[in-house]
């Protein structure tokens, strides 16, 4: 957030493109690691590769800020319950801070947005992670009281977004 004469106001998010991985990039997508005091709190690059390639119905994306690869990013769609599902987002340590990890949940976000059928958006995030509370919190998501394999669940609800206002 930038500070004007006193004021908070949001950052424009940078320019990010989300890419499939290929064989081109899967190497470069496995070396990517999260700051040390962060290895806690998302699972590796290559445990999330290989869980969407065991559920099938995963979206593992590379995030790029240019030609760098800069994170990952990987959701999915319920279309018996209506969710979306968004399973992993981490930045490489040292692309942190630089609004690119937002970006990313930004154009995810659209995407389900825009998915027919979904009512929900549905993250998780480790309760000591404090950025990524945050980060979910100011895009919209609420906490609903759930906690699931120790990590608090957050809801965006589309349902709401969409009712006409008053």
């Amino acid at each position: 957030m930038g500070k004007e004469e006193g004021i908070l106001k949001e950052e424009p998010s940078p320019q990010v493109e989300l890419r499939e991985i290929t064989m081109e990039n899967f190497r470069e997508c496995i070396k990517l690691e999260v700051a040390e005091d962060q290895r806690g709190f998302v699972a590796s690059n290559m445990y999330s590769l290989a869980e969407a390639k065991a559920n099938g119905i995963s979206n593992p994306l590379a995030i790029y800020a240019g030609d760098t690869m800069v994170g990952f990013i990987m959701y999915c769609m319920d279309r018996e319950s209506g969710s979306g599902y968004i399973d992993r987002l981490m930045v490489a340590d040292g692309q942190q801070g630089k609004g690119y990890g937002r970006a990313a949940m930004e154009i995810v976000v659209e995407r389900l947005k825009n998915t027919p059928g979904c009512r929900r958006i549905q993250t998780s995030f480790d309760p000591d992670n404090t950025v990524a509370d945050g980060l979910y919190h100011s895009l919209g998501f609420r906490r609903n009281g759930d906690v699931v394999d120790g990590e608090t669940v957050v809801i965006l609800d589309l349902q709401r977004e969409r009712r006409p206002r008053r």
